[in-house]
């Protein structure tokens, strides 16, 4: 379930690292059996606009998106439990799961933020991970709908999220037309291997995941 790490990673901060690891997330997603092409044809748009895009204005987007508000929150407990009671005892619960399993969060992440639930599920079967991801999967759409709502891009990402967990996707008639002609995709990130021979910093699909990392396992 590598590629539920690589759909993370696209969904993290836009630094500078994350750039830098786009052709290896790229590689994770060309070759998954579990992404239709179509939704490949939009995670490679996301990569190319993350890649070409003005830093400043990329960061400052992602900040007003999933920073400022609830209504597209990657804290998943938000949506369900808002600032109740019972979102505490979610958190502990899930934390609780993570810790079973040998790994813990990087320090000042919450256990219901998705990259680091996806990250943790792409170490586990695919049952286990569609099973997750099924109990969550109204938020995941709604997220991703109203992402597509305001023309972002990231909700392509939510859409590939439940595709892998085996979920209907998304409404793309709530997405509005584009007013402008879209960038063009990265063909070399789609289809060409994400690295060529002798790369140092080169990962095998299914063998390793793409930074960052949420997570640490346990000595």
């Amino acid at each position: 379930m590598i590629e539920l790490r690589a759909l993370g990673a696209l969904l993290t901060y836009p630094a500078r690292e994350l750039v830098a690891a786009l052709p290896e997330i790229g590689g994770v997603i060309r070759d998954s059996r579990l992404i239709a092409r179509p939704a490949k044809e939009r995670l490679a748009a996301l990569a190319a606009e993350l890649a070409a895009g003005d830093p400043y204005e990329i960061e400052e987007r992602y900040v007003g998106l999933f920073d400022r508000g609830r209504a597209t929150s990657l804290n998943l407990f938000e949506h369900v439990h808002g600032d109740s009671r019972e979102r505490g005892q979610a958190l502990v619960d899930l934390g609780m799961i993570y810790a079973r399993a040998g790994l813990d969060l990087a320090p000042g992440e919450l256990p219901d933020y998705l990259p680091a639930l996806l990250e943790y599920l792409s170490c586990r079967s695919r049952e286990e991970a569609g099973a997750m991801l099924g109990d969550c999967a109204h938020v995941l759409r709604a997220v991703g709908e109203r992402l597509a709502g305001r023309g972002s891009r990231y909700a392509a990402v939510f859409d590939a999220i439940l595709a892998v967990a085996g979920e209907a996707g998304l409404d793309w008639s709530k997405a509005p037309a584009p007013v402008e002609p879209e960038p063009p995709v990265d063909e070399d990130w789609m289809d060409a291997p994400a690295f060529g021979p002798g790369s140092e910093r080169g990962i095998k699909p299914r063998a390793a995941a793409p930074v960052p990392r949420h997570m640490h396992k346990r000595n």
